[in-house]
């Protein structure tokens, strides 16, 4: 007779899904889980161009910030009572507050959110997260997409009128822009590999 482990509670959702607060409090919970839509979702396996991008994408704006100013990858946002996404990188304003204990911000903390594509979740970088994060009020946000093994860079603005992001440009070798500061990034550089 077969033996088939049990699952945990939290994998069963609330009859009206989970919110927010619940990330903190389901325990083993795997890292990096996000909640959209009031469901949660799983990172799967990243790949070496998204994490390079990523991690040199970091170094970049910090060097590049104010110093008021933090720049973290791998934290959630709360967007909404149903909506805790983890952008793969976020800048946060001079009013956010920075703790040893915070496990999430709120979306009036972030200036720029940071989205590289992945195959595991192109759907909802593409369409779903850029909705959630313009209507929760974030004013800038970047969506990366690799093109012939470069890192290729839209660029959007919120319209505060229609709290929709209206693209103000696709960068493909250089990203320069003056908001949420001033950026001029050689987008060329997010993606060599170190000779060995």
């Amino acid at each position: 007779m077969t033996h088939t482990p049990s699952l945990p509670d939290w994998v069963f959702p609330p009859p009206e899904g989970f919110v927010a607060e619940d990330l903190d409090r389901i325990p083993d919970l795997p890292a990096h889980t996000e909640l959209i839509d009031g469901s949660l979702v799983f990172v799967g396996p990243q790949r070496y161009f998204h994490q390079l991008v990523i991690s040199r994408l970091h170094v970049e704006l910090e060097n590049l910030m104010p110093t008021e100013h933090e720049v973290l990858h791998r934290m959630t946002v709360k967007l909404a009572p149903r909506q805790r996404p983890e952008p793969d990188l976020i800048v946060l304003g001079p009013d956010a507050p920075i703790g040893p204990d915070v496990t999430c911000f709120q979306a009036e903390d972030v200036v720029l959110a940071v989205e590289v594509i992945s195959p595991d979740s192109e759907e909802r970088d593409r369409k779903r997260k850029p909705i959630l994060y313009a209507e929760a009020g974030i004013p800038h946000f970047w969506l990366i997409e690799e093109i012939n093994g470069k890192p290729v860079v839209h660029v959007y603005a919120l319209d505060p009128v229609t709290k929709a992001y209206v693209t103000t440009g696709v960068h493909y070798d250089r990203l320069k822009t003056p908001v949420p500061f001033d950026i001029d990034l050689d987008l060329t550089e997010l993606c060599k590999s170190r000779t060995r």
